[in-house]
């Protein structure tokens, strides 16, 4: 047990239908593992959706409410109701704002996760220069949208489109992120350090070291996720996001109730 570890505020249950337990699991096992706090953050409900894959439904929302009460219930650990609401250009006129109004959240966590980059992996011949610069391009604009909209708190995976282990030259990725950075920073919003990556093609974690730079020269707030799909997931790599942070320079991280944010030692 490591009780210096923060808060995770990235966490899926098996209402996402592509993860598995239930959110008094993940609190138990953050307990275990030394960590203070969570947030449950599953995928919020699409439209004219009724056979989601990796989202609940909008008939399970309440149950999902109901989940997070027994976990909170319970006291292992502090349990946050948060949601992930991806970012799709056709739900930003009143689904997400509806939704988002059904509930006193805590945290939302805005994300993409469309585009070739999910499944496009190192050595296929599609990911030519000019693919992989327009595929990047694309992704940072959307996540630019995204902070601009006003509707989320944190940004999650900020540099995804790197997950199958496909980088953008150096040159590039100076030039387009920092516009998405500051509209994030405009926004008043966090970026998490995501954990997955550390288990995904990209073999680090979700922002770069660069972009960490980038952002704390922008004094824009980090918070940790683990992205967990899997209650033995919680807090995973941590220990190595904290040298990660603390090389970039960051002392405090960001925390929320109720969708307020303030800034807390870690």
């Amino acid at each position: 047990m490591n009780a210096q570890l923060p808060a995770d505020y990235h966490t899926h249950t098996r209402l996402c239908r592509h993860a598995g337990g239930d959110p008094i699991d993940y609190a138990r096992a953050a307990a275990a593992r030394g960590i203070p706090e969570i947030a449950c953050t599953d995928h919020i409900p699409f439209p004219n959706d009724p056979h989601p894959s990796i989202r609940m439904t909008r008939a399970e929302l309440d149950a999902y409410f109901e989940l997070v009460r027994q976990a909170q219930a319970a006291n292992f650990c502090t349990v946050l109701l948060g949601i992930e609401a991806d970012y799709q250009r056709d739900l930003v006129n009143g689904h997400i704002q509806s939704l988002l109004d059904l509930a006193d959240f805590d945290v939302v966590l805005g994300s993409l996760h469309t585009g070739p980059f999910w499944d496009l992996s190192p050595g296929d011949p599609a990911a030519t220069p000019e693919f992989v610069e327009q595929m990047n391009r694309t992704y940072y604009l959307r996540m630019t949208e995204l902070a601009r909209t006003g509707l989320y708190d944190v940004c999650a995976h900020f540099d995804i489109v790197k997950r199958t282990g496909v980088r953008a030259p150096e040159a590039l990725l100076a030039e387009i992120v920092p516009p998405a950075l500051d509209a994030v920073a405009a926004a008043g919003m966090a970026i998490e350090i995501n954990t997955s990556g550390y288990d995904h093609g990209a073999a680090e974690a979700y922002p770069a070291p660069q972009i960490l730079a980038w952002m704390n020269a922008r004094g824009i707030p980090i918070t940790f996720g683990s992205d967990s799909h899997d209650p033995t997931q919680i807090g995973r790599h941590f220990e190595k996001a904290i040298e990660l942070a603390r090389a970039a320079g960051y002392t405090r991280r960001a925390a929320f109730r109720r969708r307020q944010k303030t800034l807390v030692p870690f």
